[in-house]
């Protein structure tokens, strides 16, 4: 099962100044700054999924500003995420339309022709036909199209036309493997659409629509999909992010799939922010310690605005905080002392004037149990990643967008190697 990381222009100023959390002088943003597979000592998945709808382009903003998608387009992806596969051999660069940015759209803003275009000039090895996400999912055997909204039933035949066209577009190229992308409200509805693909002339199918679905839901979309085509028809899942379940879909015949969870985690999650792997093997997490920036935090401004907290106190317990953490990974202040000024600056930062004192103390109570396993493990002493051996104690601390991405590098690295020990134990 091949682990595709879904980019979203992520990346890291590699000269960044964690003392003065400031980035390096002169940064030009993306020319200077390092993808995971150039921070870290090895690229740490099996390739790497751009969507069309990140890139952007002239008449649709993506994530990429108008020159860095013009540099793309004229460079082609591998040059333009320094990805090249004479440098990273085996490599695979997947490419889909980025349905979920186009949700609230009628229709999709692309069309078969110019989406293979697209994949062809940017030097794809697999790209997904364009598809019409479809939110509703029913438990069970589901509606029958007679009982489903016109506009549900119109992305899924508009999806199922557009990859048609899209599979008969492409024989002409034959520049990369062409993905039928799968999408549906029901598991039978699921199912149908993947016969009929098959019928098409696919053989490696995308499964769409997944992100909001339960592992169960997932499980039986999966089941009806394998039992309806054959077995040499190849499974590639998007956007899957219950990675915890992973090995429970293996036997569907996966080969693959995209996800950003990992390094996503790192920032975005309220507990599992940095990964780890336990004496079995497993994967394990561990909490990163929140001590953000006074001066630019939402929250700290708010209260110095409403007069509850004055900006230069605020100042002041963060700096405390900061040089707290790092006096107690050099052995020079006790944990307790540490725990102290870490939760006086988390205090100042989530305690509310309109909430009780004593559900409050419960939850600094739970917060300071939470941050002393992660200071008195100290989990980035047992990793040999490249953020863990100069960040330091530095990848742990929750803050600002470089350390995060670090930490979510790091969760990559995890992640792989997890995988990696788990295909050759197979």
């Amino acid at each position: 099962m091949k682990f595709i990381y879904a980019d979203a222009m992520d990346f890291v100023d590699p000269d960044f100044d964690f003392a003065n959390d400031r980035t390096s002088e002169g940064r030009i943003v993306q020319w200077d700054d390092e993808y995971p597979h150039e921070f870290l000592d090895r690229a740490p998945y099996d390739g790497i999924l751009i969507s069309r709808g990140v890139v952007g382009d002239v008449q649709h903003q993506g994530k990429y500003t108008l020159p860095q998608m013009m540099r793309f387009r004229r460079e082609g992806a591998r040059k333009f995420i320094r990805y090249a596969e004479d440098k990273y051999p085996g490599s695979l660069l997947f490419g889909d339309c980025g349905a979920f940015t186009y949700r609230d759209q009628k229709l999709p803003p692309y069309t078969p022709v110019d989406t293979i275009q697209f994949y062809a000039e940017g030097g794809f090895s697999h790209g997904c036909s364009v598809d019409h996400i479809i939110f509703d999912f029913d438990e069970g055997s589901g509606r029958s199209r007679e009982e489903m909204p016109d506009a549900t039933l119109e992305r899924y035949d508009l999806t199922l036309q557009l990859a048609s066209e899209f599979h008969a577009e492409s024989k002409r190229l034959k520049s990369f493997t062409p993905m039928g992308v799968i999408q549906g409200w029901s598991a039978p509805s699921m199912a149908w659409a993947a016969t009929q693909l098959v019928h098409m002339g696919y053989d490696y199918l995308a499964v769409g629509g997944l992100v909001p679905l339960k592992v169960p839901q997932i499980h039986a979309a999966l089941a009806a999909i394998r039992e309806a085509i054959p077995s040499r028809v190849r499974l590639h899942l998007l956007g899957f992010g219950k990675i915890e379940n992973l090995a429970e879909f293996e036997r569907y015949g996966i080969a693959s799939f995209d996800t950003t969870s990992p390094l996503l985690r790192a920032f975005k999650d309220a507990a599992k922010n940095y990964f780890a792997r336990d004496p079995a093997g497993e994967l394990s997490y561990y909490t990163a310690i929140r001590v953000p920036q006074a001066r630019e935090n939402n929250k700290l401004k708010a209260k110095a605005r409403r007069g509850v907290l004055n900006q230069e106190t605020a100042l002041h317990l963060e700096t405390i905080a900061l040089d707290s953490i790092r006096k107690h990974v050099t052995g020079k202040l006790s944990i307790e002392k540490t725990l102290d000024n870490v939760l006086a600056y988390w205090k100042a930062l989530n305690w509310r004037e309109d909430h009780d004192e004593a559900s409050q103390q419960r939850m600094l109570l739970k917060q300071r149990g939470i941050y002393r396993r992660t200071l008195k493990d100290q989990p980035w002493r047992n990793c040999d990643c490249r953020v863990c051996r100069e960040g330091g104690v530095e990848a742990l601390l929750f803050r600002s967008s470089n350390r995060n991405k670090r930490r979510g590098m790091h969760n990559l690295h995890v992640f792989y190697q997890h995988l990696l020990a788990h295909r050759l134990s197979a």
